[in-house]
């Protein structure tokens, strides 16, 4: 739900400022809360970790909806900080349960299983704007009716978490126990925080988790909101999250092929994103070269002329990141699954740097030129890693602490 409301562009607002505020926020306080979660987690477990991290996406719907009537950004603003927090919970449960129930020929499959189920909800919460939005042809801010349905499924996904099995009574396929990935205390997480910094590995990947979430400002606020209309931002957002629902199950697949060795997989797929990302990125630049920040909102319809081809930009854009993240989120379950919320935390760092670039008076093309780059950069660390991919994790020399969960007495998350 928080994809289709903040993929609309300034959270569905007409001034894209407040939202990226927000979003500065929202990713500083997710950069801190996603290193030193862990241990949270293990307190809490999953299902109330979940709980507590869900409701505060209903709390940020919520201020937006205030913002509508009250034209002062600090709720908002707050809203996003805490926001960060809760995303950090939510983020580090998911984590560990994504990575920690497939087998690991089946990771790709597991990881794409994810990935639809996430962007579904940006599918079918875009239906919401564009129901309660289509018959205005102007730009503007979306009815209170959009952020009142918004609270109220977020708040049902969130309390919906309380349903989800213990981990002690899950297993795998084949019938054995999950292992659960053991997140360490708060001495051994800050010992293990700074550790990661000097793995190899989680430096040649950096730059991957730092692209992967720094295109979103521009995607969102210069493509989406300042081009089109509000109508045409719904519908835009409803192919995106499509796309990417359709990026994910294609490449899952393709990352699992057992006639391919691991390092194969990786690197034919590090080949074709790379090819991808690029053909994509040359379309945007002819695109942006075609208004600038001057120019002011466009305001382009989905009946104008041209519609088309920039609906074809926005789905190619929605693929290429489903499938960055996808093959980052792989390589990084290859090596070891103990760096995924550092990784994290190294992705909405990055974020929180682009959204504040947003609010400055920077270029447009210049914003393009800043993503383009940050994932050209990316492939070779990618490419690095895939080499080193071995068969097994179990070859892998650092090994993630983890025990099989047994009874309902040793539960971790």
């Amino acid at each position: 739900m928080f994809n289709a409301l903040n993929g609309m562009g300034g959270g569905g607002q007409l001034d894209t400022t407040v939202g990226s505020n927000a979003n500065v926020a929202l990713y500083t306080c997710f950069s801190v809360g996603g290193l030193f979660a862990g241990p949270i987690v293990n307190k809490l477990g999953p299902s109330f970790s979940l709980i507590i991290g869900g409701l505060t996406y209903a709390l940020y719907s919520g201020s937006l909806l205030y913002y509508n009537h009250i034209k002062s950004q600090y709720f908002t603003v707050i809203s996003g900080g805490i926001l960060g927090f809760g995303a950090a919970l939510l983020w580090t449960g998911q984590g560990a349960i994504m990575l920690s129930y497939p087998n690991e020929d089946d990771k790709g499959k597991f990881i794409g299983l994810f990935w639809v189920i996430f962007n579904m909800g940006g599918v079918l919460g875009s239906l919401i704007p564009i129901g309660l939005n289509w018959n205005q042809v102007n730009s503007g801010s979306v009815t209170d009716g959009t952020y009142i349905a918004f609270m109220v499924l977020m708040a049902l996904g969130a309390f919906l978490s309380y349903a989800l099995l213990p981990p002690h009574k899950v297993f795998h396929q084949d019938g054995k126990p999950v292992i659960i990935q053991k997140f360490p205390k708060w001495k051994d997480e800050i010992t293990g925080v700074f550790k990661l910094f000097f793995n190899w590995k989680m430096l040649a990947l950096t730059p991957m988790f730092v692209a992967s979430n720094w295109f979103y400002a521009y995607q969102f606020n210069v493509v989406n909101a300042n081009f089109f209309n509000v109508r045409t931002r719904a519908f835009n957002n409803l192919w995106y999250w499509a796309a990417q629902i359709v990026g994910a199950i294609v490449f899952g697949k393709f990352l699992d092929i057992t006639s391919l060795k691991r390092k194969n997989r990786g690197l034919v797929g590090l080949l074709i994103l790379s090819v991808s990302v690029m053909a994509t990125w040359i379309g945007g630049l002819f695109f942006q070269l075609t208004f600038t920040r001057a120019d002011g909102l466009q305001n382009a319809d989905v009946y104008s002329s041209g519609y088309a081809k920039w609906l074809i930009l926005y789905i190619a854009y929605g693929i290429n990141d489903a499938i960055v993240t996808h093959i980052g989120l792989w390589e990084l379950s290859q090596t070891t699954s103990t760096s995924l919320h550092v990784s994290r935390a190294i992705q909405s760092a990055g974020a929180a740097i682009s959204w504040r670039i947003d609010t400055l008076p920077i270029s447009f093309l210049h914003e393009l030129l800043i993503c383009w780059i940050l994932l050209a950069v990316a492939f070779p660390g990618a490419f690095a890693v895939a080499l080193k991919i071995k068969e097994t994790n179990n070859e892998v020399n650092e090994k993630p602490k983890v025990r099989e969960i047994s009874d309902s007495k040793d539960v971790e998350s």
